[in-house]
């Protein structure tokens, strides 16, 4: 199994930018379907994107299509998620996870990162 470790995380304000790491050890990360979730609180965790292992297809929710941006570096064995014109609604802990393929994350999950966006 693979293990993730998120960072990036932080506080912004609204309007403003982040940019989540995931790093992965252990298997071949190239062999990964890899996507970002997150959970607010007192919410249930939502799929936010999720990018195929080649990297040329992605699959984003209607909330963060045109703000957000993931990609994947196959070398470094990392996804990221580019954050812009960040809303306090965006405000979540930030997960990303691994599968065999998009939609099934069996692989691995990361602990997460906490984004806060102030108004």
């Amino acid at each position: 199994q693979v293990q993730l470790v998120e960072s990036g995380g932080g506080l912004v304000q609204a309007g403003g930018s982040l940019r989540l790491s995931c790093a992965a050890s252990g298997g071949i990360f190239g062999d990964y379907a890899m996507g970002w979730f997150r959970q607010a609180p007192g919410e249930e965790r939502e799929f936010v994107v999720g990018i195929t292992r080649s990297g040329h297809t992605t699959n984003y929710v209607d909330s963060v299509k045109g703000r957000f941006t993931i990609s994947r570096d196959n070398a470094k064995k990392t996804v990221y998620l580019q954050m812009n014109s960040l809303k306090p609604e965006d405000t979540a802990v930030y997960t990303c996870a691994a599968g065999d393929r998009p939609g099934n994350w069996v692989l691995g999950w990361g602990l997460g990162t906490q984004v806060f966006v102030s108004s």
